[in-house]
């Protein structure tokens, strides 16, 4: 092996770049072989990859506290939510191609750099409006950055240990939905030095300054060998269609569905039909590369993989928001018992993540059709203590129930990532994952919505036990069809 390809280590000087061939599913074909991904490597490749995941759920444990502090009001307290998730979807395919065009660790130091710089803003933010800014720009950060995670994991690993660092950053993106919401509630029931919420922002920025140097050091830098141009008429529409369904979807409970919102939900067909037709046309033309190769969706991983990935992670997002509710308000947990309560969820989801690849190798997609029997049986299991128990609902009567679905949905998430890139030539490796990360957003997002009218309406109508048990057996049906798309995904190749 060449100099140019030895792996990063601790220490020494940054790998160069190492321009990614157009490759099939291994990685590399006819060129130089990509830069190997060492140990530390992954552990900062992962770490970056978190901030932007546990940021999007952090802050759901301290709106309370930011409404009390800074007068928000719902509306401007949805905002505060829907702005970082908003600038984070529909620019993370974006932040994908121009990593594949300008070099991912480029990419990942300035994403990371500017979500440091935003993170604090957020912190120091005097007021209301103010905070909802910085929260959109800590979105578009996050999307610069994010996509370069996913495109190194793909470019700079081959084989088992693909799989392993897929899994794990499975494990570190289901963990992060869960962590935001724990680590969110010690936070704030810490107020470390009187910062109160504002520490869920702040705790970023030491971790940004200890993450930079990791990327110069230990993160092989890599590019599309071929790079295309930005698709500015792509880019726009994509972000103009996801807007026009995202914004009135995440703002809409709290201002009480106005005439913009659904005039917005129904120009998205239209801009979607319109993005589908400008990118085909492009794709066509032969000199021109469309921000979202079309060529790209129709691979069986991406086809097959990414309706149940929505399922699956739109699903849980729903789940994380109506228990964070139920909890807060329903059985008047304090922001701690309320994070720790979920313990159990992230503890098995964790042990499941670790084993997946040993039992992707020996049943294939199998897992997650398993893994979603599992979690419907979790989610049965709380559905019924809820039933019987309400109000008193403890610890010890929400454990077996918390454990049991967050092992199936640690089956699920992890392997379901792995087999919608498994097939994403390196070249795309950036764009792939954008859209990969575009459609968990967006699924989040949506779940989140949905899930959520559907909880505050039977709650307010019938009591929020019999709006648990409601949202519970509606999630069951969803995981259940993630389950059945299951047996139709590709299997992996070793």
């Amino acid at each position: 092996m060449t100099a140019s390809t030895s792996p990063a280590a601790p220490g020494r000087a940054p790998s160069p770049t190492v321009p990614t061939p157009h490759a099939g599913p291994g990685g590399a074909s006819g060129g130089a072989p990509p830069a190997a991904l060492g140990p530390a490597g992954l552990f900062t490749v992962l770490l970056c990859a978190v901030l932007p995941l546990l940021d999007f759920f952090i802050v759901n444990v301290a709106l309370p506290s930011i409404d009390r502090d800074l007068d928000a009001g719902p509306a401007l307290l949805e905002l505060i939510v829907a702005g970082y998730g908003v600038a984070y979807a529909v620019l993370l395919v974006l932040g994908g191609r121009l990593g594949d065009l300008a070099g991912r660790r480029r990419l990942m130091t300035a994403g990371l750099a500017a979500f440091g710089l935003t993170s604090l803003a957020c912190g120091l933010a005097p007021g209301a409006w103010s905070l909802v800014a910085a929260r959109i720009g800590q979105g578009a950060s996050a999307a610069l950055l994010l996509p370069q995670c996913l495109a190194t994991l793909q470019a700079t690993t081959q084989g088992a240990r693909r799989a392993r660092a897929m899994s794990l950053y499975g494990a570190a993106a289901g963990l992060s939905m869960v962590a935001g919401q724990i680590l969110g509630g010690l936070l704030v029931a810490a107020d470390l030095a009187g910062s109160g919420w504002r520490a869920v922002f702040l705790l970023n920025v030491p971790v940004v300054l200890v993450a930079l140097p990791l990327v110069a050091t230990t993160v092989p830098g890599t590019r599309s060998e071929r790079p295309a141009s930005v698709d500015a008429a792509g880019t726009v529409l994509l972000a103009a269609s996801l807007s026009a369904l995202l914004l009135p979807l995440t703002e809409g409970r709290a201002v009480g569905w106005p005439t913009w919102t659904w005039l917005s939900l129904a120009a998205f067909p239209l801009l979607g039909a319109w993005f589908l037709v400008v990118e085909r046309r492009r794709g066509r033309g032969g000199e021109a590369v469309p921000l979202v190769p079309l060529g790209l969706l129709r691979l069986p991983g991406m086809a097959r993989g990414l309706p149940a990935l929505a399922l699956c992670v739109g699903g849980f997002g729903g789940f994380m928001f109506v228990l964070a509710v139920t909890f807060q308000d329903g059985l008047h947990y304090g922001p701690v018992r309320a994070g720790l309560t979920l313990t159990p969820y992230a503890v098995w989801f964790f042990a499941a993540s670790l084993a997946g690849p040993r039992l992707i190798a020996r049943h294939g997609t199998r897992v997650v059709t398993w893994g979603a029997g599992l979690q419907a049986l979790g989610l049965a299991l709380l559905a019924l203590a809820v039933a019987r128990g309400w109000p008193d609902l403890g610890f010890l009567v929400l454990c077996p129930g918390l454990s049991v679905a967050g092992f199936g949905q640690g089956l699920q998430l992890p392997a379901l990532m792995r087999f919608v890139l498994a097939e994403v030539p390196a070249a795309e490796a950036g764009v792939g994952g954008g859209v990969m990360s575009t459609t968990q957003q967006s699924a989040a997002a949506l779940g989140v919505a949905l899930q959520g009218a559907l909880f505050l309406s039977v709650a307010s109508a019938s009591g929020m036990d019999d709006a648990l048990v409601t949202a519970l057996l509606t999630q069951i049906l969803a995981v259940l069809a993630t389950g059945a798309l299951g047996l139709f995904l590709p299997r992996p190749k070793p």
